[in-house]
C-alpha cells in the first residue's frame, strides 16, 4: 500500500535511470512494477532506497519504436485535430485492432507517445496511413527526396460529362504543374469505366484532387491503397494493425 512518507516511485524510477517519468508511469499502470515483491501502484510513496524490480515485458517496450498502419475512414483527419474531427490516433486502441493483425505486438497506451503520421490523408479520403514512432520510417515516407510509391484508386466523373480522352490522361502523367512547381512523372490508367489507378512519388497537398481538376475531372471519391511494398490489403475501414518486423517500404 502507498506510504504517507517517501519519494513517489515515479520519481524514483526516474532518478535511478530506468525510464522517463512518463513512462515510469505507463508501466506502474500496467502492472510491470514492483517494490519489495509487491505489485506498485500510482503515487505510491516509498523509501528512497526501496528495492523496486521491472518486469521484462517494460524493457521490451521501451526498446520498440512502432509502426501503425489505419484503414482511415472519412471525416477523420490525419494529424491534430480540427474543426471538431477527431484524428486518426484516436482510432488506435484495442478494440479497434484489426483481428486479421499477424504482427504478435503487445499493445501498451504508451505507444501512442510520439506516434505521428507519416504523410497525410485528406478528411474527405480513406485508405492507407502510416502513423510511426522511427524517425527513418517518417524521413523514408516524406522528406523531400522520398521516392517511395503511393498508390490511389481514385472515382472520378468529366466536369463537362463527355469521354474522358487519353490526351487527359497524357496530361495526368506528365506535364502538369501546382503552384508553379513541376510536377514528378505520375503513373495513371483505368481501374473501371469510373475509376482511375494513380501512382506517385510525391505528396503535395490534395495533389490528386488538383491535378484531376486542371484537366476537367470531378473527383468523386478517393482511397490510398498502397505505400511501397506495403498494401491496405483486407484492413477494415477505422481499424488498424502493426507494421511487422518483415515488412518494408521499400
Amino acid at each position: 500500500m502507498p506510504t504517507a512518507l517517501g519519494v513517489r516511485i515515479s520519481k524514483l524510477i526516474t532518478e535511478r535511470g530506468l525510464a522517463s517519468r512518463r513512462e515510469a508511469d505507463d508501466w506502474i499502470a500496467a502492472g510491470w512494477v514492483r517494490v519489495a515483491g509487491q505489485v506498485a501502484v500510482l503515487g505510491q510513496r516509498v523509501a528512497p532506497d526501496a528495492p523496486i524490480a521491472i518486469d521484462p515485458r517494460a524493457q521490451r517496450h521501451q526498446a520498440r519504436q512502432v509502426t501503425v498502419l489505419i484503414h482511415k475512414p472519412i471525416g477523420w483527419v490525419s494529424g491534430q485535430a480540427e474543426d471538431g474531427y477527431e484524428p486518426a490516433i484516436a482510432l488506435v486502441t484495442p478494440a479497434n485492432r484489426w483481428a486479421g493483425d499477424a504482427s504478435r505486438i503487445e499493445f501498451h497506451p504508451a505507444q501512442l507517445r510520439s506516434l505521428a503520421p507519416a504523410g497525410r490523408l485528406d478528411i474527405d479520403s480513406t485508405g492507407l496511413l502510416v502513423l510511426t514512432q522511427d524517425g527513418r520510417i517518417a524521413k523514408l515516407l516524406i522528406g523531400d527526396q522520398t521516392r517511395v510509391e503511393k498508390e490511389y484508386l481514385v472515382r472520378v466523373a468529366p466536369q463537362d460529362g463527355l469521354p474522358v480522352p487519353e490526351s487527359t490522361l497524357d496530361k495526368l502523367r506528365q506535364g502538369l504543374e501546382l503552384d508553379g512547381v513541376a510536377l514528378r512523372p505520375a503513373r495513371v490508367s483505368w481501374q473501371n469505366e469510373e475509376q482511375l489507378r494513380v501512382v506517385l512519388r510525391e505528396g503535395r497537398k490534395r495533389q490528386i484532387r488538383r491535378m484531376c481538376e486542371l484537366v476537367g475531372l470531378q473527383v468523386l471519391g478517393l482511397k490510398r491503397v498502397r505505400i511501397g511494398s506495403v498494401v491496405l490489403g483486407q484492413l477494415p475501414a477505422g481499424q488498424w494493425r502493426y507494421l511487422s518486423d518483415q515488412e518494408r517500404f521499400i
